[in-house]
């Protein structure tokens, strides 16, 4: 995968660009990157490798299913804030579409993340961390809700929420500074990095 070349950060660099300019040369990630490795090994080749990374629709599939846990999270943690009892079923469900949303992100961005080059491997890596952070805290917090301790439940995914966020800008990082995202070539406008071809 091309990607543009790492650029040292400058004395005029925000903060947050010189962070993930550390990030991405911090060989201490690298222990991460081998057990998100171990994940992607599990990957399939060929045609649904293929449709994983959504080069058939132009792009890359992960970004927009991304979408679907934050937004039924982002949704039952509003309903959480408005502390109405009544809606309190529809706040649990939205935590359980959350968590079973999350496969089809974690497999689409598990296609996207074994082709990044090192650096951007331990962004994503990262990223990928968080995300299992986020979920682990979601599943905590809908077992509190389950078990009645619904203040402790709001609180996890509160918690969880703010992980999420963190994961978020590791992710945009990578989708709009990197552009690492699989892309049909076809799909690419003027200026965009090189796309990736379709597999033989």
């Amino acid at each position: 995968m091309t990607t543009d070349p790492l650029l040292p950060a400058t004395p005029d660099s925000p903060v947050a660009v010189s962070t993930m300019h550390r990030l991405e040369s911090a060989a201490s990630l690298d222990g991460l990157v081998a057990a998100v490795g171990r994940l992607a090994r599990f990957m399939p080749d060929g045609a649904v490798d293929t449709w994983l990374r959504g080069l058939p629709v132009g792009h890359a599939l992960h970004p927009f299913l991304t979408d679907l846990p934050i937004g039924f999270w982002a949704s039952s943690v509003a309903i959480d804030l408005r502390g109405r009892a009544s809606e309190e079923t529809a706040a649990d469900a939205l935590v359980v579409l959350g968590l079973a949303s999350t496969v089809p992100a974690v497999v689409t961005g598990l296609a996207e993340w074994r082709r990044l080059p090192r650096p951007d491997s331990r962004t994503g890596a990262l990223h990928a961390a968080l995300n299992g952070v986020a979920v682990g805290l979601f599943g905590a917090s809908l077992a509190a809700r389950r078990a009645g301790a619904r203040s402790t439940g709001r609180g996890l995914s509160l918690a969880a929420t703010a992980v999420t966020a963190a994961s978020g800008f590791l992710g945009g990082h990578l989708a709009i500074a990197r552009r690492v995202g699989s892309r049909h070539p076809d799909a690419a406008g003027p200026g965009a990095a090189e796309g990736l071809p379709l597999p033989d």
